[in-house]
């Protein structure tokens, strides 16, 4: 796992201190959850959070390099500079609850989302609300998120992931409180990632265009929103020290894949965009990887 979390020089933990697409320090703390066959329990995730900046965990150094993992989930916090900001364990990403096989993280927010709760929460299954422990939007939103699966198939997760957006904009307007919502998210499950790239306007509005690229220096938080997010897909990354580079090959041929919010390469042109909109599920059958990409019905 250092070879994911430490040692690149675009890292994790890394980029909490030196961030390449970001205005701020990442300072609220980070965390990981991983499944290996190493592992005493190896059908459950081992999670890890901590509550200061990453670059300052002297825990890191310590666990990653004796730590080994098929499937890994892990996050940077980023949060405001104000005291208002809980630091606690129980606000660290990745998120993981009982009677589900998935874990959760996202950079995003949902505005007002407590409030909008008085809406939400009529969809909300008890068993899911129990087990919430912390104060932020993103825990939340997977115990609604949750609440709204049929399943947990491909297309389970799928109409989940449009049903999510389709309740929070309803309450949004009823409670007049459109605001812009960023919404990427990682859903993450043994061999299993579901990737999402969606969210509203400023006014509630699901149909977002736009170059997010031109919008950086009128509309940040709109360009944030289109931003796409980045899938490497390919085979032999274990020959490839402190780097998350791996040999390029065709699609059906890929033993690994890393999802992530930006391209973790300096040559950023194997990444593969997931455009706004778009939902994307990868699964390690027997060491190869497959993969779906389509367009969320919002």
């Amino acid at each position: 796992m250092s070879s994911l979390l430490l040692e690149p020089e675009n890292s994790l933990i890394n980029q909490s201190l030196d961030p390449e697409l970001h205005p701020n320090l990442q300072l609220a703390g980070w965390g990981f959850g991983a499944w290996s066959e190493h592992l005493l329990k190896p059908e459950e995730p081992l999670l890890y959070h901590r509550p200061k900046a990453a670059f300052y965990d002297d825990n890191a150094k310590g666990i990653l390099p004796s730590l080994q993992a098929s499937t890994l989930l892990a996050h940077v916090r980023a949060s405001g500079y104000d005291a208002g900001v809980v630091q606690a364990d129980e606000n660290c990403h990745p998120f993981s609850f009982d009677e589900t096989p998935w874990i959760i993280a996202q950079n995003g927010a949902l505005p007002n989302w407590r409030v909008l709760q008085r809406e939400l929460l009529v969809y909300c299954e008890d068993r899911y609300l129990k087990q919430m422990r912390g104060t932020t939007d993103t825990e939340f939103l997977y115990v609604l998120l949750l609440s709204l699966l049929d399943g947990d198939s491909d297309d389970d997760v799928k109409q989940g992931f449009e049903k999510l957006l389709k309740v929070i904009v309803e309450a949004m307007k009823k409670l007049d409180l459109a605001a812009l919502t960023k919404l990427k998210v990682a859903l993450v499950s043994p061999d299993r990632i579901i990737g999402v790239n969606y969210g509203c306007g400023h006014k509630g509005d699901t149909d977002v265009t736009g170059d997010w690229k031109k919008l950086r220096e009128e509309d940040l938080p709109l360009s944030m929103l289109l931003e796409p997010m980045y899938l490497l897909l390919g085979k032999n990354f274990q020959n490839y020290e402190n780097s998350y580079e791996v040999d390029a090959c065709p699609a059906d041929e890929a033993t690994s894949a890393i999802f992530a919010s930006e391209p973790l390469t300096e040559d950023g042109d194997e990444w593969m965009t997931i455009e706004f909109g778009e939902i994307v599920a990868l699964e390690n059958k027997g060491g190869a990887i497959s993969k779906t990409v389509s367009k969320l019905n919002v």
